[in-house]
């Protein structure tokens, strides 16, 4: 690797070379500086995948190599509509997501109420475009697998973008993963969301039974290079040409699943071709599909297929304001039905009716017991549910109630956090910053409320349960989700 030293006096060598072409010495030495900021820039990155980019984009590889190294990477958040909460006025949007915007810096999310209330989530603004895609494209209810979907950023935006009556089946084969997945989703608050933990080739055996899947599969990581040193130091070909073969064998797996004529919607956060336009070759002529166009527009500067005649989108940090991302939607061959497969319903005992008094539309809800826990199950979905219990390992359906225990009743956190409860099923305790903050932390707080079972709220956004019993109130917000952090700002971080 050369030294910036030597690298600096070659392109200073350079310059009556440079002036002679251009035949004026301010843009010569312009170009000098251009030239000898890039190289540092790309000193930085594989040697291997510069010269993939060079290959990718013979005129702009610069620019991406540059914004790669020298830019700073973008800050945007997707608002909570089901929570009644818009993008703030003045906020600059998301061009493709009305629901998104940025932020000037990144603040400390960790101490912000609103996103512990499920308010907003933070999203790569590249990744938003998965709204754009359902809202263009999927006009009527559908049931929808996202295949790869923790930590739960493009289930939330295709929760929110869906036709209304819409199943989201949100699946992660890499347990703690998973959890921290179903931890989003219940702070999501939507109760038509399943959970699970499954590997692709055991989703594939449920035939026919999905109308769209979505697969952001896992990548080479090309497109995270501007933000995570871990992407630029892992890059290799061997390690690119692992992830295409890997690719392939997921999407062989899952296809089964979709019915013909449903929608597979394939992305990744990686640049090259092997993994983005090659594996759209493989869905057309060996799976079997048709490449779906997406309506753009000019101004968003999203680049289109290379060496391609796909549909093909790809995002790059040096044209649009969001990290890299590739993205093509494919229609799956013939035309049919989703399928239920035949399952014969285990007995489940019939939980307290008296939950139904806790959700907003309790007739569109069947109440049963799974061990020692209420859950809530939509109606028009149960059947469903059913099959995926009976065939998958199954983390978050419908609505965790509550713990019955004899006489005792625990209500749930996903109850708290679900936008199906109903206003007024359990008195709402207001508190200050500080003691919300506690509250966050697992610590007992003083509340001004009723004793029993109270919901926590700051500045009106529920948090989760607490029992007061007067002097005190114990905690009951889930331990895995409570802030680890020993230093607490004196401020909240202002996002919405």
């Amino acid at each position: 690797m050369a030294s910036g030293w030597s690298v600096a006096r070659f392109c200073y060598s350079c310059l009556p070379w440079y002036q002679a072409r251009s035949g004026n010495k301010k843009e010569g030495i312009l170009f000098v500086l251009r030239s000898a900021f890039t190289t540092f820039a790309v000193m930085n990155l594989p040697e291997g995948f510069i010269d993939q980019l060079r290959g990718l984009l013979p005129e702009e590889w610069e620019a991406l190599a540059e914004a790669i190294t020298s830019s700073e990477p973008s800050v945007a958040v997707r608002v909570n509509e089901a929570r009644g909460v818009n993008v703030p006025e003045g906020a600059q949007r998301v061009p493709w997501c009305e629901q998104g915007f940025y932020l000037g810096d990144r603040p400390a999310f960790t101490f912000d109420t609103d996103w512990h209330a499920g308010r907003y989530y933070v999203q790569d603004a590249s990744s938003m475009f998965i709204a754009h895609v359902i809202n263009s494209l999927i006009h009527e209810p559908v049931c929808y697998l996202d295949l790869c979907a923790a930590p739960g950023g493009k289930t939330t935006a295709a929760i929110q973008a869906l036709p209304q009556g819409s199943m989201v089946v949100a699946n992660e084969i890499v347990p703690p993963r998973a959890r921290v997945l179903a931890d989003n989703i219940i702070r999501w608050g939507d109760p038509r969301c399943v959970v699970t933990s499954n590997a692709p080739a055991h989703l594939g055996k449920l035939a026919r039974f999905f109308d769209v899947i979505a697969a952001d599969v896992p990548c080479s990581g090309e497109g995270m290079m501007r933000k995570d040193d871990e992407a630029v130091s892992q890059w290799s070909p061997a390690l690119v040409e692992q992830c295409a073969q890997r690719q392939r064998e997921i999407l062989a797996d899952v296809w089964p699943a979709l019915r013909p004529g449903g929608l597979l919607i394939y992305s990744t956060c990686t640049y090259n071709r092997q993994e983005n336009e090659e594996i759209a070759h493989y869905i057309v002529h060996e799976l079997g599909a048709t490449s779906l166009e997406v309506p753009i527009e000019d101004c968003w500067n999203i680049h289109p297929a290379i060496g391609s005649d796909c549909h093909c989108y790809r995002f790059m940090p040096h044209r649009v304001n969001g990290e890299g991302l590739f993205m093509a939607v494919f229609r799956k061959d013939g035309d049919m039905p989703r399928e239920l497969p035949r399952i014969k319903e285990k007995t489940t005992k019939k939980a307290d009716e008296t939950g139904k008094n806790w959700l907003k539309k309790p007739d569109e809800f069947a109440i049963e017991l799974q061990g020692d826990l209420s859950i809530a199950v939509p109606l028009d979905i149960r059947r469903e549910i059913v099959a995926l219990r009976a065939s998958l390992n199954v983390l978050h359906a419908g609505i965790e109630l509550a713990t019955v225990m004899g006489r005792k009743v625990m209500p749930h956190h996903a109850l708290a956090m679900s936008t199906a409860r109903a206003n007024g099923a359990f008195p709402v305790c207001e508190v200050d910053y500080p003691t919300a903050l506690r509250y966050l932390r697992g610590e007992s707080i003083t509340v001004d409320g009723p004793r029993g079972h109270v919901l926590i709220a700051h500045e009106g956004a529920v948090l989760g349960f607490a029992n007061n019993l007067g002097n005190r109130a114990n905690n009951l917000y889930p331990k895995p989700q409570r802030i680890l952090s020993t230093h607490l700002p004196d401020a909240k971080p202002q996002v919405l």
